[in-house]
C-alpha cells in the first residue's frame, strides 16, 4: 500500500476519492484522524492509503503540465487526454488526479 497526499477540491467526496485510489472511506477517515465523512474542506489535504494498482495515477503539482507528466510516466499527452477526458491539454491545476495508465 502506498500513502498518497491529496488535497480536496471542490465536489470531492470521500466515496469519489476512495473509489479512485482503490481504497474505503473508513481507511480514509482512519489515516486522518476524521469522525465524520461529510465534513471535508476544499483546501484540506488527506493521507490517502492507496490501494493495489499503485502508479495509476498522480496528483498534480504547481507547475506540472500534461508533457512532463507523460514524460515522468512513460506514455503520451494523447493517452493522458483520453484517459481523463480533458479537453484542453493546456489547464491542469495542482491537486487534479491524473489517471496515468
Amino acid at each position: 500500500m502506498e500513502l498518497v497526499e491529496y488535497t480536496v477540491r471542490p465536489g470531492n467526496t470521500l466515496y469519489a476519492i476512495a473509489q479512485f485510489f482503490q481504497t474505503t472511506v473508513n481507511d480514509i477517515l482512519k489515516y486522518n484522524n476524521l469522525q465524520d465523512q461529510n465534513m471535508l474542506q476544499v483546501g484540506q489535504v488527506l493521507t490517502i492509503p492507496a490501494g493495489s494498482s499503485p502508479g495509476q495515477y498522480y496528483v498534480a503539482h504547481p507547475g506540472d503540465t500534461l508533457w512532463s507528466i507523460a514524460q515522468r510516466h512513460n506514455t503520451s499527452i494523447d493517452s493522458l487526454l483520453g484517459l481523463n477526458n480533458l479537453g484542453n491539454p493546456n489547464i491542469i491545476y495542482p491537486g487534479q488526479i491524473i489517471q496515468v495508465h
